[in-house]
């Protein structure tokens, strides 16, 4: 997964900016981190509004071992239909979009400026 394979994936959404992480990609709107790429998955924002819509379609979140404990992240896996629907993938986007403006409402934090 590269990061041409990962706009043309949200090509339906918005034009989003990739950027190398932690051996993925994050990917971002408007300087707003809202989806993770990483072992070739593709895992997007969700939160109490958000999250039961992710577990209907079968998703679960992104998850990693911090010394000895598993750590689960607020980013869930992008359920399959988006892969191959253009107007599915724009509706789960949209999600972790909205997901990480609450988020950032929370924080009181202004996005990044896009580069």
């Amino acid at each position: 997964m590269d990061r041409d394979f990962i706009r043309d994936l949200f090509a339906p959404f918005a034009d989003v900016s990739v950027r190398r992480m932690f051996g993925g990609f994050g990917v971002y709107r408007d300087g707003l981190m809202f989806a993770l790429a990483t072992g070739g998955e593709i895992y997007v924002k969700a939160d109490a509004a958000s999250r039961a819509i992710f577990e209907a379609a079968g998703s679960y979140p992104f998850a990693y071992m911090a010394k000895e404990r598993r750590v689960e992240t607020s980013y869930w896996l992008l359920p399959a239909e988006a892969l191959d629907d253009p107007d599915a993938m724009a509706r789960y986007a949209g999600l972790g979009l909205e997901a990480a403006l609450r988020a950032q409402a929370g924080k009181g934090r202004k996005p990044k400026r896009e580069v």
